[in-house]
């Protein structure tokens, strides 16, 4: 089914153009990928080539571009089955997966209940859940080299190691390798808002933008950068962190250790927290805060504002430094940006400087789904040589 089952799709810089090109934004002419990529016209017909031939690329019946145009041209588009991905997210209960195509579209989904997410149960749990979604379809198994990992925290994806994650209670996990043994495939282990991320850009809301960003409101505030088109990650791996970013310095401890922290303001742990100790009633859980706001209970209401501008001066800080063409927030905390939007908008309207503010702020609700689609995603990327390398490649 593949020629070379570890190794990437494409190596030529012509090839990782146009297949990356046509993934993204196709279908497209020979002429428009010309265009777009600056090779000439020979070159993308000598790139095309090789992938027509492995099943990746077809050609479309052939259309005019305009009245009275000359040869009617056949645009050059992917064939989402002629591979899958599958694409899991760890939470510290679940296994969320599905199976997506070349195009990041979703065929099937599956969970997996967790007893422990310790590092020894979690592998088999994903090679669990990895057989039960391959079992859907008989094409799936025979089309799927490729699995992406999404979790939450400190990810280095050279290797595939997970130097921490505060939400699993992870230290210095080598899930790549685990994963690998479990599984027989390759895997690519990245952070859940960076999988996310790549989803967007490569197959949402970012498509065609150089300047990206991603903003996610829940459990955790993350965020993810795309700069010049590659996902940001910085020196050390972790640039672009607005949940970590100080807007109150005298403010509440952060799980990082710091004090004011747009995630120790505006998680839903810090929401609930603040109207606990301000009522006294620690049975409250975060369903009766949001029911509690809606309601005009002031502390509850008060707590939401609070939050909403810390997340915005968090996203102007990020508009400001990167200028993104496009911000997408989401997150499951959106269940409640009724509460907070306001405060949100307000906040970066003020705190964005000159046009910057121009910048939209759009929301996306995401489902558990949409974690698994990312994951894939960057499964997807492996494909690519600037991005195999940190693939783990298992022998099957």
């Amino acid at each position: 089914m593949f020629r070379h089952h570890s190794r990437p799709l494409v190596s030529a810089p012509a090839e990782t153009a146009v297949l990356s090109l046509l993934l993204t934004e196709g279908p497209l002419s020979r002429v428009e990928l010309a265009r777009r990529t600056g090779l000439s016209p020979t070159a993308v017909t000598k790139a095309a080539r090789p992938l027509i031939d492995d099943g990746y690329l077809y050609e479309l019946p052939p259309e005019r571009t305009a009245p009275g145009a000359g040869r009617p041209v056949s645009p050059l588009a992917v064939a989402p089955d002629r591979e899958f991905f599958v694409g899991i997210k760890i939470s510290p209960d679940h296994l969320f997966g599905a199976v997506c195509d070349l195009r990041a579209g979703i065929r099937v989904t599956a969970s997996l209940p967790l007893a422990d997410c310790s590092p020894e149960t979690v592998p088999a749990g994903c090679a669990e859940l990895l057989d039960r979604l391959l079992h859907a379809q008989p094409e799936f198994r025979d089309r799927t080299r490729h699995i992406g990992v999404a979790v939450s925290g400190d990810v280095e994806r050279e290797t595939g190691r997970v130097r921490h994650s505060g939400l699993l209670g992870w230290h210095d996990v080598p899930l790549g390798e685990l994963l690998t043994a479990a599984t027989g495939l390759a895997v690519t282990v990245e952070n859940d808002v960076r999988a996310l991320t790549v989803a967007e850009h490569w197959f949402g809301a970012g498509i065609g933008t150089g300047y990206f960003a991603l903003v996610t409101i829940g459990a955790g505030i993350g965020s993810a950068l795309v700069v010049g088109g590659e996902l940001l990650r910085g020196a050390y791996g972790v640039a672009g962190e607005v949940g970590h970013l100080c807007v109150d310095p005298e403010g509440p401890p952060c799980r990082c250790g710091a004090h004011g922290c747009v995630e120790a303001l505006a998680s839903t742990q810090a929401i609930l927290e603040a109207v606990r100790t301000a009522t006294g009633r620690q049975e409250l859980d975060f369903g009766q805060v949001v029911d509690m706001a809606r309601a005009g209970d002031p502390t509850a209401y008060a707590a939401f504002a609070r939050a909403g501008r810390a997340i915005g001066v968090g996203i102007a800080s990020l508009v400001n430094l990167v200028g993104p063409e496009r911000v997408v927030v989401s997150g499951e905390g959106l269940a409640a940006y009724d509460l907070f939007g306001r405060h949100i908008k307000d906040a970066y309207t003020a705190h964005a400087f000159g046009a910057a503010s121009r910048c939209p702020l759009s929301l996306h609700p995401l489902p558990w789904e949409e974690w698994s689609r990312g994951a894939a995603a960057v499964a997807i990327q492996a494909l690519f040589p600037q991005y195999a390398a940190t693939a783990t490649t298992g022998a099957r």
